[in-house]
């Protein structure tokens, strides 16, 4: 029996140090090597199971980005003891293989073929959406930066929707930046505030719900979406690997953001009251930089 363990144990270690084995199937041995379920190490690093089991099958694709494919395996690589940054150059090298293949298979045209060139109808159709898109973009840059909004009135809307506005909402809207007035930080956020969050990058993964499961509101977000938390939910935490990138805001209020490092969270409590408590006990230089 032991001769048998002693060959299973042996097996394990040449897969984890060979060379032509993928990262997944590496951090996969290393893991059984120690005889630990897949649940642990969720349950170690915060990652979602279903995450870990990508990482393990290399299917990097099924991750929010690639940001969260590299923290991901370096967590999961510091659990089960292999070398952090040598994991997180191996997903990269799996991830730069991978475009490679997806780019060689997309470039399908070759010059001078008459048969692979498009038609005249969908070159038309390009540059009609081109000129479309075009239009959006100039649109899009003179309501959101151009200037002439008036600070008084956005204030004013801000501290009405605040007083009496609908509390109620859709668990998982999203609001565009456009609609995202800037709120005034002169006076402290009150604990019944509306808590609001607020991308400050693309592609920040986050996933909200009350305590006990019930998911309130889960997706990638892009630059300037918002997610409001319900009035009414019960215990309300986050899960992220992006605190550094979501500004928080209470009742049209800044407060601290849960974090100024692209750390993973789980299980973190949101509601205003646990927000204005965590930004009570920061330091002065924590605030600061926040």
């Amino acid at each position: 029996m032991d001769s048998e363990q002693d060959s299973t144990t042996e097996a394990l270690t040449d897969l984890m140090e060979s060379d032509s084995a993928s990262i997944g199937d590496r951090l996969r041995a290393a893991r059984e090597a120690k005889r630990l379920d897949l649940s642990h190490i969720a349950a170690e690093t915060r990652i979602p199971l279903r995450h870990l089991e990508a990482v393990e099958a290399g299917d990097f694709a099924a991750l929010p980005s690639r940001t969260y494919a590299i923290g991901f395996a370096r967590n999961y690589a510091r659990a089960v003891g292999m070398d952090e940054t040598a994991t997180a150059n191996a997903v990269s090298e799996e991830l730069a293989d991978g475009q490679a293949r997806r780019s060689a298979l997309a470039g399908g045209m070759e010059p001078g073929d008459p048969a692979k060139l498009p038609s005249a109808g969908l070159a038309w159709f390009g540059g009609i959406a081109a000129l479309i898109f075009a239009v959006g973009a100039i649109f899009f840059y003179n309501t959101y930066f151009g200037a002439g909004a008036d600070p008084g009135t956005l204030i004013a809307e801000t501290d009405t929707q605040a007083a009496g506005g609908d509390t109620g909402g859709q668990s998982g809207a999203l609001a565009s930046a456009g609609d995202a007035a800037q709120p005034p930080a002169a006076s402290a956020a009150q604990p019944g505030g509306k808590v609001v969050f607020t991308a400050l990058e693309d592609g920040v993964w986050a996933r909200f719900y009350e305590d006990g499961g019930e998911r309130l509101f889960e997706a990638q977000m892009s630059s300037g979406d918002r997610y409001e938390l319900p009035a009414d939910a019960a215990d309300p935490r986050i899960n992220t690997g992006r605190p550094d990138a979501l500004s928080i805001t209470i009742g049209g209020r800044p407060v601290p953001k849960l974090s100024d490092e692209p750390i993973t969270l789980g299980d973190t409590p949101v509601s205003a009251a646990a927000l204005l408590a965590r930004a009570e006990s920061a330091s002065p230089s924590e605030t600061a930089n926040n």
